[in-house]
């Protein structure tokens, strides 16, 4: 059995071997178009319908829209279609004829308007809107949509960035400017809970500086993290529209005075990417380590026998044990395949992240006590029979606090602040994480940072207190430290 690339030797070829070995996705072969695997789709399934639940409470709706746009739709809103249209899929033609043995395009079948593969769908949801909304009765419309998108990728890494993604997008529209606000925070603290709570991963939260906004809003909110070799991944975004895309495609409501005025907007979303920051975040040299809360099999049973004798009586145990187990809403798997020794399936299921499992030989029948092992510790305890179904959850919990306290401890060493300019470019260089440091507010500061140290300004922290202080490139005044990283 081949062991995995040592993080600290070629932390992107362990990442992708990761990816391989446990069976999570697979590039399909088109250039940056990713396979996602019965293994790593299940994770996204069960984010998906964790996270569909909370927005479902907090009033929102699923709808669906198509993922063609037409490209007059797409060009209305300036800045917007500006940046997205450096990487759009366009289509032109509805046909293909035959021509001999291959097929072409039918020259016949050229639309009357090109269509834009939906990078993103404020267009096609705001040229909707204009004929939903007439009043303020009709608002606050809070709607949710799950598809993908499609944005061509200069260097695609799988979950971190493919030219196809699986996203939730949201998309609300608001009869104030204080209303549509408090929304975009409403969903930048869900994202921030489900982040920690459900996948262990500890975040900031920050505005983006002006010129890295979402291109259409007034202010971009969005959540990092810090990956185990120092880099940021951002890993959600709730995006503040003010009336831009209202303006764009003249969208107005009569309010309760009788005086027409435009809606204000918010739009929102996360995507696959957040897979890449579970592997990142918590795996290591044995394989993937998977949060119990987002484990599509929270516990694997391993059967242990000689001859089948023994099966027979450790097969009737096992499943005895998986049935209790079940009742108690676990998660949980029996591999009782019999092509495959036990220590093989110990190292797949290392290498998939399990995080409990239970081997069940004759001695465990005999004792009427279990073996487990704790896929995050390596540590393997004992619990009886008439214990597991108080121990196991209690376990489980256990093991999503200590995977998120260990991602914390990493997050706080590795926010650091700094001062003067070679401390700076030393710690980006050999530590990396957050860099709470001073910027003038310049554009032209920040891309002179960059292109000296490949370190961008990540985010503007809203939860820490302003300072004043100088910059650290410039020496002008600054009012505030913004954080600084590499990143993904």
């Amino acid at each position: 059995m081949n062991r995995l690339t040592k993080r600290r030797e070629n932390y992107s070829k362990w990442y992708n071997e990761i990816i391989n070995k446990s069976k999570l996705a697979e590039f399909s072969g088109i250039r940056g178009f990713m396979i996602m695997k019965p293994y790593g789709y299940s994770i996204w399934e069960i984010i998906k319908k964790k996270l569909d639940k909370i927005l479902k409470e907090t009033g929102h709706e699923n709808v669906y829209f198509p993922s063609l746009i037409p490209k007059s739709s797409f060009s209305k809103e300036k800045e917007h279609t500006e940046i997205f249209s450096e990487g759009c899929a366009v289509v032109t033609h509805s046909k293909l004829m035959k021509n001999k043995e291959e097929l072409i395009i039918d020259p016949e079948s050229k639309l009357q308007e090109e269509l834009v593969v939906r990078p993103t769908s404020e267009s096609i949801i705001w040229r909707t809107y204009k004929n939903w909304i007439q009043s303020y009765r009709d608002l606050p419309i809070l709607l949710n949509q799950w598809g993908n998108a499609i944005r061509w990728e200069m260097r695609p890494r799988l979950f971190l960035r493919t030219n196809e993604f699986l996203w939730q997008e949201g998309h609300t529209a608001h009869s104030t400017k204080a209303e549509a606000i408090e929304e975009t925070k409403k969903i930048l603290n869900i994202y921030t809970d489900f982040s920690e709570k459900f996948m262990a991963i500890p975040v900031l939260q920050g505005i983006k500086p002006y010129m890295d906004k979402f291109h259409g809003s007034d202010t971009t909110y969005c959540i990092e993290a810090i990956m185990q070799d120092g880099k940021a991944l951002q890993i959600g975004t709730s995006h503040f529209l003010g009336q831009n895309f209202s303006k764009a495609f003249d969208v107005k409501f009569t309010n309760s005075c009788g005086k027409k005025e435009y809606v204000w907007s918010t739009s929102w979303g996360i995507s696959t990417r957040f897979i890449g920051a579970i592997i990142m975040s918590h795996s290591d040299d044995n394989g993937l380590i998977l949060p119990p809360k987002i484990a599509p099999i929270q516990i694997i049973i391993v059967p242990i026998y000689h001859n089948d004798e023994e099966y027979s009586k450790i097969d009737e145990f096992s499943i005895k044990i998986l049935n209790i187990l079940r009742k108690e809403k676990i998660r949980v798997k029996y591999d009782d395949r019999k092509v495959f020794t036990p220590g093989w399936k110990f190292y797949e299921y290392e290498m998939k992240g399990i995080p409990i499992r239970i081997s069940i030989g004759k001695n465990e029948i005999k004792n009427e006590k279990l073996e487990i092992f704790r896929r995050d510790t390596y540590q393997k305890i004992s619990i009886s029979l008439k214990d597991l179904k108080k121990n196991i959850p209690q376990l489980l919990n256990d093991i999503q606090k200590n995977i998120y306290q260990k991602a914390l401890d990493r997050t706080k060493k590795m926010t650091i602040k700094s001062d003067y300019y070679n401390d700076f470019k030393e710690k980006i260089c050999n530590v990396g994480g957050f860099i709470l440091a001073h910027w003038d507010g310049n554009k032209n500061t920040a891309k002179k940072i960059q292109e000296d140290t490949e370190a961008t300004i990540r985010f503007i922290p809203i939860s820490f207190k302003k300072e004043e202080g100088k910059c650290i490139y410039s020496g002008n005044n600054s009012f505030q430290r913004v954080v600084f990283s590499k990143s993904y």
